[in-house]
């Protein structure tokens, strides 16, 4: 299993200190989110500042870009990075898109296929003179003059990670992708019986087998080393474990574990802006399977022992690698995934 560090700042200019720490402590590779900031601008000067670690987008919201954009912006960092680019995309929701992005929400998983297959044309046409040539339901494209047209390079293979909560992105991922960020919140009951299942009826699809695809995820930790800070690290893991079970895109978890009446309760809160309530429903046990306790040497083995079978192939932890702040729990950590 990889271990993984997020990535999140408000200044790029802290991304190559931030970078060169993580590559010094061993991490095996660097996420960047797109929440208040864009996604890609940091992976230019994190390919620049990093030697073999992999750079990669968890996520980028796909539809306010067309698949061009994408493509090119893939493209550049592929070749830059020297093939550790990992193009991890998203829909987002219906109202992010709709009233924060302006852009149509119109059958997402159909709508992502295309973006997916339609980037790929392009790399293909400049990869190996190919002629541009996709015609589908949302997208169209059939020009590239030479003007416009970045040319081969020596990475050309780009991975592509898409979210994945519900079973027909699942399925997508298994059929089309490299590999597939699952969402934080998250079980191994619902990898087991929800997500595996899915993303196998993909992979049957084409021909494909396990090693052919890769499950990264960010997961809650509560790390208790420390006695004084381990109340807050349960508090604020309660708090988002209790928005994103209030989402309703995101209750098929709870619906796996029977919860279903807490999912509700949690949504009526959040209607009516109750959201101090809403920690209060997260009981000790959805906490504790949702999450890991631990201290910092020994978050690894349990992460190990939860997502036994290959459920995960890659984690990362909720909170963002900041260098300077528990260097030490992250090193442990580190020596923790390498000495497993």
């Amino acid at each position: 299993m990889k271990f993984d560090s997020t990535l999140l700042t408000n200044q790029l200019e802290d991304i190559p200190k931030m970078t060169q720490a993580a590559q010094e402590l061993g991490f095996d590779g660097i996420w960047t989110s797109e929440t208040a900031h864009d996604a890609f601008l940091p992976l230019v000067l994190a390919a620049e500042h990093s030697k073999d670690m992999s750079l990669g987008t968890s996520i980028a919201v796909a539809f306010p870009r067309s698949p061009a954009i994408l493509a090119y912006m893939a493209w550049d960092l592929a070749r830059f990075s020297k093939g550790r680019f990992i193009l991890g995309l998203g829909t987002q929701v219906k109202g992010h898109n709709v009233r924060r992005f302006s852009v149509p929400w119109e059958s997402p998983m159909k709508k992502l296929r295309e973006v997916i297959l339609s980037m790929r044309a392009f790399w293909d046409c400049w990869q190996n003179g190919t002629k541009l040539k996709f015609d589908g339901e949302f997208y169209q494209f059939s020009l590239m003059t030479p003007f416009f047209n970045p040319g081969p390079h020596d990475y050309p293979d780009i991975p592509i990670y898409i979210a994945a909560v519900n079973p027909m992105m699942c399925q997508l991922a298994g059929e089309l992708c490299e590999g597939i960020h699952v969402h934080p919140f998250h079980t191994a009951k619902y990898l087991k019986e929800v997500v595996w299942p899915n993303v196998n009826k993909g992979l049957e699809q084409t021909g494909r087998k396990r090693e052919d695809i890769s499950l990264s995820s960010t997961v809650f930790v509560i790390p208790t080393d420390d006695e004084q800070k381990m109340p807050g690290y349960e508090f604020t893991t309660r708090q988002q474990i209790s928005f994103y079970a209030s989402t309703p895109a995101y209750r098929i978890v709870f619906q796996t574990h029977g919860w279903d009446d807490i999912a509700e309760q949690l949504s009526q809160h959040a209607a009516a802006g109750e959201w101090n309530e809403m920690p209060n429903l997260i009981t000790d046990e959805i906490l504790d399977t949702l999450a890991i306790r631990g201290t910092w040497a020994d978050i690894p083995k349990k992460l190990l022992e939860r997502y036994d079978g290959n459920l995960l192939d890659r984690v990362s932890y909720y909170f963002p690698f900041m260098p300077g702040d528990n260097d030490e729990g992250w090193k442990a950590s580190i020596e923790g995934f390498k000495g497993s």
